[in-house]
């Protein structure tokens, strides 16, 4: 197992339900599978992450298949460029929805070999996806200390999470895959009309990580066209847009509906076969 000891960097080791290390630190899993790998000495808040009502919403509107286009391109380039792959994380999981579908793709290419991990810093948001997809492994952890073994990772995905690249380059073997998700030029434009006088499209600059090659980048793009209210208030409510919203400004989107431009910018990296960092 590549689960590493948060506070020593010592392998864990699972027995009855506790991970442990040789240090006697100790991290008991909850009843819901996960294991909560951030000790309280390293939280900068109480409830770090997305709260609850961010996780329902984000669960409610990707269940529904608004996102499902982005998942399906990920799912593929992930056979495609590491068809093999036996070790996945998936870096700032959220509530799963990513994970549990990049594994089932995965297990199809691989010869069902291959174990998931998934990693949120948002209690609630691993809650949920432990419950939802007992066949995976979940941990509560920062993106910037991952409490994975060194050279551990075959495929990695990092949909519009933060990370540090140093951890990157440590987590990763040499050859293993990490595929990006970031925001394109265009997405959201709509709702950034709504509420910026003059809305900034993102920027186009490449993500060009250090100790990784840079194999390939594709955009995915389409209109996303949503009338029903309890879809839209998800939506909105998922996103950092939510907190810039008056209310009124919500109930006229929801009632007049909502069509709004979707653009991913999907990057692959590799990691260098032999390169000191």
């Amino acid at each position: 197992m590549p689960y590493i000891c948060p506070i020593c960097s010592a392998p864990l080791t699972l027995s009855d339900k506790s991970w442990a290390c040789v240090q006697r630190h100790q991290f008991d899993c909850a009843k819901e599978g996960y294991v909560n790998l951030l000790p309280v000495q390293k939280k900068k808040t109480k409830d770090p992450g997305d709260n609850k009502d961010m996780m329902i919403a984000r669960r409610e509107f990707l269940s529904r298949g608004f996102y499902q286009p982005l998942s399906d391109q990920v799912n593929l380039l992930a056979a495609q460029y590491h068809p093999n792959a036996e070790t996945l994380l998936d870096i700032g999981c959220g509530e799963g929805y990513y994970s549990h579908r990049l594994f089932e793709t995965m297990q199809q290419s691989s010869g069902e070999q291959c174990k998931l991990y998934g990693l949120d810093i948002s209690k609630s948001a691993i809650r949920s996806a432990a419950k939802r997809y007992p066949e995976l492994q979940f941990c509560v952890a920062s993106v910037f200390e991952m409490p994975f073994a060194d050279k551990s990772i075959d495929l990695a995905i990092r949909i519009y999470a933060p990370s540090k690249v140093e951890e990157l380059q440590r987590v990763m073997k040499p050859g293993s895959t990490l595929i990006t998700v970031s925001p394109g030029p265009m997405h959201h434009f709509a709702l950034k009309q709504k509420i910026y006088s003059q809305p900034r499209l993102h920027p186009q600059d490449s993500l060009m990580l250090e100790g990784f090659n840079y194999l390939a980048h594709e955009s995915l793009t389409y209109q996303l066209t949503l009338t029903q209210a309890n879809d839209i208030e998800h939506f909105l409510n998922m996103t950092p847009y939510a907190w810039k919203l008056s209310d009124m400004q919500k109930r006229q989107i929801i009632e007049q509906g909502l069509e709004c431009e979707i653009d991913f910018k999907i990057e692959i990296h590799q990691r260098e076969q032999s390169s000191v960092d």
